[in-house]
């Protein structure tokens, strides 16, 4: 039978990139709902076989504005407790965050661009982590961060925000960085929102060939190669 994975969409453009071609490449169903457009919650995980939740412009707590957020978190929550492959990024990975008695520390680490991240020596040895190399650089656009739940396991860090990955369990997986945005990914967000980014760094279009035929570079084959071992989980 054929796995299915449920991909929740917080935000309009934020397309799971490296991950839905991984997912692709192993055959794998993607079930995508646009929360953005009102789509339906499922309640539980029965029928899928991992859970992918991505980026946002919202907070993770935001739940006045967005009301389906704690429900998302308990789903998340409960796929793990079935030892199903989950995977947050960035909004989704507060969430995990949230889900697991983490706090959320709201505009306390904004980061942009191609940023640099350090495994942790339990980053090194974890089954996805360890796919790339000790100190990569890879996409990154936030402003909150998180405590770390205290039955996390912390795998990568940097300056900026101390838990850039997590695990929990066999195979939940938080990750603060936008590893599933290409350089195609990166260039529809520089379309989509140019004004937005012109405010949070002003430099960023007019050097972004630079940034890309450099950091861009080596970002997509770590990209993808966490794609294709977090898949590896499921």
């Amino acid at each position: 039978m054929q796995k299915r994975v449920l991909v929740i969409e917080n935000y309009n453009l934020s397309h799971y990139g490296v991950v839905g071609r991984a997912l692709e490449d192993a055959g794998i169903q993607s079930d995508i709902r646009q929360m953005w457009a009102g789509a339906p919650l499922p309640e539980m995980s029965d029928g899928f076989d991992g859970l992918v939740v991505l980026g946002g412009e919202q907070s993770a707590v935001d739940d006045e504005k967005h009301p389906y957020l704690p429900a998302l978190a308990n789903l998340m929550a409960e796929f793990g407790a079935q030892s199903k492959a989950v995977l947050g990024i960035c909004l989704g990975s507060q969430l995990l965050a949230r889900a697991h008695g983490g706090q959320n520390l709201i505009g306390a680490a904004p980061e942009f661009g191609w940023q640099t991240v350090h495994l942790t020596e339990e980053g090194q040895r974890d089954p996805v982590l360890s796919s790339v190399t000790e100190s990569f650089p890879i996409f990154q656009w936030h402003d909150d961060t998180f405590t770390l739940p205290a039955d996390a396991v912390h795998l990568a860090t940097n300056t900026t925000a101390t838990n850039q990955c997590f695990r929990i369990g066999r195979a939940s997986y938080g990750m603060q960085f936008h590893f599933e945005a290409n350089r195609s990914l990166v260039e529809t967000w520089n379309k989509a929102f140019s004004s937005v980014i012109e405010r949070k760094a002003p430099d960023w279009l007019a050097d972004y060939e630079h940034h890309a035929a450099t950091a861009g570079v080596h970002a997509d084959v770590a990209g993808m190669a966490i794609a294709k071992a977090w898949v590896g989980m499921i």
